[in-house]
């Protein structure tokens, strides 16, 4: 069994903003024809972290609260409430119908619940939440979409110019090959070559990539044979997005750690991107790492991208003993 990436959530929430509206024209089509995408949609994530308490009502996956505008001619909005859920719940149902009645009180406005389920159980398809006691009820109906019911449509996905379609194939393929390290390296090459022969622009690339390197969790080893085949695939299409999507990773590190101030972080990442790139690394080289300045570390990790050894980057490393 392959274990996961860690921080199940945040991949998710990334993706459904980068491409909200693909998402519901894919898997919300009626939806999609009633809003007015001429104006932009607003992403509401402080107000939902005030409307909805982790401690109250369990953990959540994947929460997205957006503000539309509906093809009615007047500044109507709705929000829509997207929950991705990775495994069953007992729960999940009462859960949506709680965000729902929390979110519409404080906001007084009308919401459409959506549920993206990406478990692997079949069965298990909630839609309704309902409470009755001494005659008085409560019926809740939301919408969901499970994400297995496309392992149907795999040729359409394969067909489609959607970007979302790569999501969900690369999710579809993630469960198929959660005990088969070899094939889901296979899978992970095929989807990412898929993004170059779609015709991609260069920021979907990386998006959708960063999206498929975390679903798609490879071992240490296969993993260093996944990206040793990407890079020669690159320069068989001279299209070079390896140096790409190393640098988002490290964009993204900056924005969670560096541009913080946290320096454990920094250093996490820069030795990360050094195991990526030349293996294992000595133990002389970690020391000279360790307890470098942020700014220090933010400069080794664009130098660390154009070298081409350890022994080169080691030249822009302080002496061992000045590390501190």
């Amino acid at each position: 069994m392959i274990n996961p990436a860690a921080d199940y959530d945040s991949p998710w929430k990334d993706t459904l903003e980068w491409y909200f509206e693909p998402f519901i024209a894919l898997c919300f089509a009626h939806i999609h024809s009633q809003i007015n995408w001429s104006r932009p949609s607003e992403f509401l994530d402080k107000e939902l972290q005030k409307v909805v308490r982790d401690a109250e009502v369990g953990r959540r996956w994947a929460d997205k609260l957006v503000k539309v505008w509906l093809n009615n001619g007047q500044e109507t909005w709705i929000l829509i409430h997207v929950e991705v859920q990775g495994e069953k719940q007992t729960e999940f149902a009462k859960r949506m119908y709680t965000y729902h009645h929390r979110i519409s009180g404080r906001y007084n406005r009308p919401v459409a619940s959506l549920a993206v389920l990406s478990d692997a159980n079949p069965q298990w398809r909630p839609t309704q939440y309902s409470s009755e006691i001494f005659g008085c009820k409560i019926q809740f109906n939301f919408l969901m979409v499970k994400l297995l019911d496309y392992k149907q449509q795999w040729p359409e996905l394969e067909q489609s110019a959607n970007p979302f379609a790569t999501v969900i194939m690369a999710h579809l393929k993630a469960v198929d090959t959660r005990s088969d390290g070899q094939q889901r390296k296979i899978w992970k090459m095929a989807l990412t070559r898929r993004l170059y022969q779609q015709g991609y622009q260069r920021q979907d690339i990386l998006n959708l990539y960063h999206f498929i390197d975390w679903v798609m969790h490879l071992p240490e080893a296969l993993e260093q044979t996944f990206r040793e085949e990407l890079n020669q695939y690159e320069q068989e299409v001279n299209m070079k997005y390896v140096t790409s999507i190393e640098r988002l990773g490290i964009k993204q590190g900056r924005q969670e750690g560096i541009l913080e101030g946290r320096q454990e972080e920094a250093e996490r990442l820069l030795l990360r991107l050094l195991h990526r790139r030349f293996g294992d690394l000595s133990p002389e080289i970690q020391a000279r790492v360790k307890g470098l300045s942020v700014e220090k570390l933010e400069q080794l990790m664009d130098v660390a991208i154009d070298v081409e050894s350890v022994e080169q980057l080691a030249d822009h490393l302080p002496a061992p003993e000045a590390a501190n």
